[in-house]
């Protein structure tokens, strides 16, 4: 499984994502879900969105994609889709906290510029 923070992915570059975020939030998990359909992700992919981006994506899967919705913490909500997964997982993000702590749980982790380098070709 592929676990995405978004709001940490979606940041890692200054695209002005902070003045739309639901907006970013769409065309980030649209990208996604291109990159799935085009093989160039493989399934189960599960990207995590918190606070307003939340507005911009409906959760639930859709094209290979599920999209959760954190109801408080991003970085808990990443925490306990990695404790619950049944297959192996890897964690996109940045964050060196959640890292560790997903580390611990056995998570393989990738940074954000390696998961924007697949998507965006």
């Amino acid at each position: 499984m592929l676990l995405v923070d978004a709001a940490n992915v979606i940041g890692s570059r200054p695209t002005g994502w902070w003045r739309d975020r639901p907006g970013s939030a769409r065309a980030f998990v649209d990208r996604v879900r291109a990159a799935v359909g085009e093989g160039v992700l493989p399934e189960p992919v599960v990207v995590v969105v918190e606070g307003a981006a939340r507005r911009g994506v409906e959760a639930g899967s859709e094209a290979g994609v599920a999209v959760v919705h954190a109801p408080r913490s991003g970085d808990e909500a990443l925490l306990e889709v990695a404790a619950g997964a049944t297959d192996p997982v890897t964690l996109v993000s940045a964050d060196r906290e959640l890292c560790r702590r997903a580390g611990e749980l056995g998570v393989r982790v990738r940074r954000p510029g390696w998961l924007l380098d697949q998507i965006d070709g």
